[in-house]
């Protein structure tokens, strides 16, 4: 079974200096999208899961027309980490102020997200309770060891989401310890691939590490993190 996990493209977070909370795509975004479609199109791919942000429905909407024999299946649970909706319409200075003040938080305080916004442990919570749900409902399950048993036919799903979501899907599939700054653990560039194969060992299978934050579809002058 292959997993690949597309970023979103570049998303317009400020408009006029004033913060949005559900953004779409700025110009190059929707580039970074048309290309990476491009890509993922020629591969082939037999699933195609895409958050319910806008910005993620968005980098999927070439990737949708160019494979129209695959629809796309949108999932709440692939959403990025809720920011506190109180922002929409907040000077972008304020923002980023708020951004730069977290950074230097506790480890107590990470776990707990930023004020009106969702926690990082109920954002874990749901992503691989999501993920979870989704991998059973495709034959997948563990066994009394933790490997993975696959169905006779292990599809090929594409997984149109976010930085945070993307790596806390990684960092579980991986057996990793969970962190509460994951995006920094796995910072990945806007429109880039992430690819997760399972490998036969032990008693079943195991999801390996193929490549990370793959951006090979991309310009220079189109690589934005």
């Amino acid at each position: 079974m292959e997993l690949v996990l597309i970023r979103h493209g570049q998303p317009e977070w400020s408009r006029d200096r004033t913060a949005r909370v559900d953004p779409g795509l700025t110009d190059r975004g929707r580039q970074q999208a048309l290309r990476v479609a491009r890509r993922v199109a020629r591969e082939g791919f037999d699933r195609l899961l895409v958050s319910t942000a806008t910005r993620a429905r968005e980098t999927a909407a070439p990737l949708r027309e160019l494979a129209g024999h695959v629809p796309a299946e949108e999932r709440e649970w692939l959403h990025e980490i809720r920011m506190p909706s109180h922002w929409e319409g907040t000077p972008q200075e304020e923002v980023d102020r708020t951004f730069r003040e977290a950074r230097v938080r506790s480890r107590e305080d990470w776990w707990q997200g930023l004020p009106g916004g969702e926690s990082f442990g109920d954002f874990h919570a749901r992503v691989t309770a999501g993920l979870e749900q989704e991998l059973a409902a495709l034959g997948l399950r563990r066994d009394e060891h933790g490997f993975w048993q696959l169905p006779d036919e292990a599809p090929r799903i594409v997984m149109v989401a976010h930085a945070g979501t993307n790596s806390v899907v990684l960092g579980h599939l991986l057996g990793l310890s969970p962190q509460p700054w994951e995006w920094e653990r796995f910072a990945s560039d806007h429109a880039s691939l992430t690819r997760l194969a399972t490998r036969p060992i032990g008693s079943g299978h195991i999801f390996s590490l193929q490549r990370f934050s793959d951006v090979e579809h991309l310009p220079a002058e189109l690589v934005t993190g």
